[in-house]
């Protein structure tokens, strides 16, 4: 078991890289989930940041727990913007039943990350 957790650590890690990744090849793709009065380009460039970060703790034994906790808390801090999708006219995400399909895996991603956290 502790090898399987370590595998889905470093997988979990190596996603969240990417995907922080993209925030800074793709960044307009992000932009509509922020008002315009926000400061889009910071928050995404930030989360960009955080996501490369805690993803990079994965993967570093000592760092692990932090970076695991810290993609706990990326995903329930993202969980709204995914639920406000579901209701716009025009998802972000794409169809509405591709927003229907990302909301539910959000629910995967929260729970993967606390299953590789509870007993770090």
């Amino acid at each position: 078991m502790k090898n399987s957790k370590r595998i889905l650590t470093i997988v979990f890690g190596v996603i969240m890289i990417l995907a922080g990744v993209m925030h800074f090849i793709s960044p307009a793709v992000y932009l509509p989930f922020f008002p315009d009065q926000w400061p889009q380009i910071a928050i995404i460039y930030g989360s960009g940041i955080l996501e490369i970060v805690v993803g990079l703790c994965t993967l570093i034994p000592r760092y692990s727990k932090f970076g695991t906790l810290g993609i706990f808390i990326l995903m329930l801090a993202f969980l709204p913007l995914h639920v406000i999708d579901v209701f716009k006219e025009n998802p972000v995400v794409g169809s509405k039943l591709v927003a229907y399909i990302r909301l539910p895996f959000q629910f995967v991603l929260i729970a993967w990350a606390w299953f590789i956290l509870k007993e770090k």
